[in-house]
């Protein structure tokens, strides 16, 4: 009786669950419209060094930039939903991932044997 039920609900072929497909990244539209990766970086830095009012201020203000009320808006969505994937992004466009560091340890022995003028590892 499920799998029945299942079948009315599935995609008919050729019909997308997904027809919108994923959202563009931020920087990429913002590079679409003209702007360059030094102005993107430049006002990214600037707007995140501002307090929730200058930012609403962006937002309401009609003589903004599209990137600015773009940023504005990421941040802003970030903040509502408790996230940090916009904030991230931005600051990774900005200064880069910061590098990771691992630790190795090893604790096996090794054997060296030697065999008449041949080094076995």
């Amino acid at each position: 009786m499920a799998s029945q039920d299942i079948i009315e609900h599935q995609f008919k072929p050729g019909e997308s669950g997904n027809p919108n497909g994923r959202p563009r990244k931020y920087v990429s539209l913002l590079k679409e419209q003209g702007y360059k990766l030094s102005e993107i970086n430049d006002t990214i830095q600037v707007m995140m060094s501002m307090d929730m009012d200058e930012l609403k201020k962006v937002w309401d203000n009609p003589k903004a930039t599209i990137l600015e009320k773009t940023i504005a808006a990421a941040m802003r969505k970030s903040l509502e939903k408790g996230s940090l994937y916009s904030l991230d992004t931005l600051l990774t466009r900005v200064y880069g991932k910061p590098k990771e560091q691992v630790d190795i340890q090893q604790d096996t022995r090794i054997e060296v044997v030697f065999v008449e003028g041949k080094t076995i590892l």
